[in-house]
């Protein structure tokens, strides 16, 4: 009988962190069943000389649970080499939720993560109520990549408290309902349980989230219920307001973690912001000491900053100053022969002085965006190539004797897709860099699916291998890859993917490791009901391939979609 598919001639990258060697890889029905110099014949060879075959990457922390339902390709992640994600972090989910309730759910996603409510209800069939249904939608939907899913805080509260959960603590009776859940998630095949103690995680009534009223007794009990299973994560947002904040919120997490005995993880972040702001080394020696304690905590990085996105056909920062509201409600055409006038310039300038002045408010991608303060110009990028060298605007506004908003109007009238990059932590490339080698942090954090025209993290294992392996040599290859696959697939339990290895899944990327890259994001309106959200795709990926079956090649989707449902270690099969 004939392989389904034969790669030759690659240089095989396993994963595991070993010396990449040349080889083939042969597949059948969707798993590695041969590595080496395979003689049998196979449907379909892919030549791979000179390019890497690697395992395909896997990004924990995504929010891609509405995405499902109408992206069949997973993107903007599978552009990257990724071929599974976490979806549900933070707590924020689409399951639980009652009929009467999904509209509401939606605003709050559109509050907290920028998926805009309108592609929500216009793509989504909301035919679930509880966990284990949505699970059973999600393995039914048409997928290029795989998907699993936590079960989330903040929906978990709303289902079983109705409004209650946005003021009050629960009751025991409340409790008993959501452990219950809790368990019946992680036997339908739930990664874990996620919350949120985050303070930029607000409601569209810009409350707190139903998991930041939860007092932190609640938290042990239903990561406990996991304790209980042996089985599932507990991921949480983490309350990086500012160092006292941290520093407590820290501690407390420490305490879920050796007593319940489940692995935890949470956001470890390099940071400027909020009140007397620790130094990024205090969560990786709290990382350590967590260890040495016998708790299992990881920390989740990215692999470069965390920025806010400005486009002329997104978000600007002057969007909420009066004159500047009245023009951006105008058509492009029309906002670019305004912009062009030298009397509306004239006011647009005026105006920003207006703006609120910079505070130490801790501010996410959200809030940056939407309730900007009076920018930095000295932190402000005028987005030029994806090297992490570009000017500022306050040095083009130097060099060209303007005021720093005319510089910002001549580069988008000069350039429609002109993106302006506001990091707003992670600001030192050196701090990541630590951050990345610590041996209890994860390289994962990516957002896909989330902030989806304020932020732009889906393209951190491209720029992963193009920044930090090949323009600066600060990982090998091999390293870089395991950190990408391996390393995430075990923290998730995934034990037969992220390993080229015989009896493996075969979801594989095959790239050149000279080119590999991220490509320019741009805003497109591509979502349903005609929403908009940035766009980025990579450079130098010749194809992914998802349980067997090659999903893309040279970032163009083949129509073929192998993806599936990843179901936790504590899935009752």
């Amino acid at each position: 009988m004939s392989l389904d598919l034969l790669i030759r001639n690659g240089t095989i990258v396993d994963g595991s962190g070993a010396a990449r060697y040349p080889g083939d890889v042969a597949v059948q029905d969707g798993r590695i069943v041969e590595i080496g110099r395979v003689r049998s014949a196979a449907e379909r060879t892919i030549d791979a000389d000179g390019l890497v075959v690697a395992p395909g990457f896997v990004d924990g922390h995504t929010h891609m649970d509405a995405q499902v339902a109408w992206d069949r390709i997973g993107s903007c992640s599978c552009w990257h080499g990724v071929t599974s994600v976490i979806m549900g972090n933070c707590g924020f989910a689409l399951a639980p939720c009652r009929p009467e309730e999904r509209e509401w759910f939606a605003r709050c996603l559109t509050a907290v993560e920028d998926i805009p409510t309108e592609a929500m209800l216009a793509g989504i069939d909301w035919t679930w109520e509880t966990f284990p249904e949505y699970l059973a939608t999600v393995d039914r939907l048409p997928k290029a990549i795989n998907y699993g899913a936590y079960i989330g805080h903040s929906a978990l509260r709303m289902y079983a408290m109705g409004k209650r959960a946005l003021s009050e603590p629960a009751t025991e009776e409340d409790l008993a309902r959501m452990t219950a859940a809790v368990k019946e998630a992680i036997r339908a095949g739930a990664m874990g349980f996620s919350s949120s103690r985050s303070t930029t995680h607000v409601t569209p009534d810009d409350t707190p989230v139903a998991s930041r009223i939860a007092e932190w007794s609640e938290v042990d009990r239903l990561v406990g219920a996991m304790g209980e299973l042996g089985a599932g994560i507990f991921q949480v947002g983490p309350d990086i307001s500012g160092g006292p904040a941290q520093r407590a919120f820290l501690a407390r997490l420490k305490r879920v973690a050796l007593e319940s005995g489940r692995p935890v993880m949470f956001g470890t972040i390099s940071s400027r912001q909020g009140v007397d702001p620790n130094p990024w080394t205090y969560q990786l020696e709290f990382l350590d000491e967590c260890a040495a304690a016998g708790a299992r905590v990881w920390g989740q990085t990215t692999t470069r900053s965390i920025n806010a996105i400005f486009s002329l056909k997104s978000y600007l920062p002057f969007d909420v100053l009066p004159a500047w509201r009245e023009l951006r409600r105008l058509p492009l055409a029309e906002q670019k022969h305004r912009l062009a006038d030298p009397v509306t310039r004239r006011a647009l300038v005026a105006d920003e002085a207006r703006m609120k002045p910079r505070d130490n408010v801790f501010q996410g991608g959200g809030a940056a965006t939407t309730d900007p303060r009076k920018p930095d110009y000295d932190n402000l990028y005028a987005m030029k190539d994806v090297e992490w060298n570009d000017p500022t605007v306050a040095q083009l506004a130097a060099a060209r004797g303007q005021h720093p908003v005319e510089v910002m109007i001549d580069l988008a009238l000069a350039n429609d897709n002109q993106v302006f990059v506001q990091p707003l932590v992670n600001e030192h490339p050196d701090h990541v860099l630590g951050m990345l080698r610590h041996p209890r942090t994860l390289a994962t954090f990516s957002d896909s699916g989330a902030h989806v025209c304020q932020e732009m993290g889906s393209s951190l294992q491209t720029h992963m291998l193009s920044y930090w392996v090949r323009a600066k040599e600060a990982f090998t290859l091999e390293q870089a890859v395991r950190k990408l696959s391996f390393d995430n697939a075990a923290a998730w339990g995934l034990a037969d993917r992220g390993l080229l290895k015989v009896g493996y899944r075969a979801d594989l990327v095959l790239f050149d490791p000279a080119r590999v890259r991220p490509a320019m994001p741009t805003v497109e309106a591509d979502l349903p009901g005609g929403a908009r959200r940035l766009v980025q795709k990579a450079e130098g990926i010749a194809a992914t391939i998802v349980n067997g079956a090659v999903t893309l090649e040279n970032g163009k989707p083949t129509g073929r979609l192998p993806g599936a449902l990843l179901h936790g270690p504590g899935a009752a099969r």
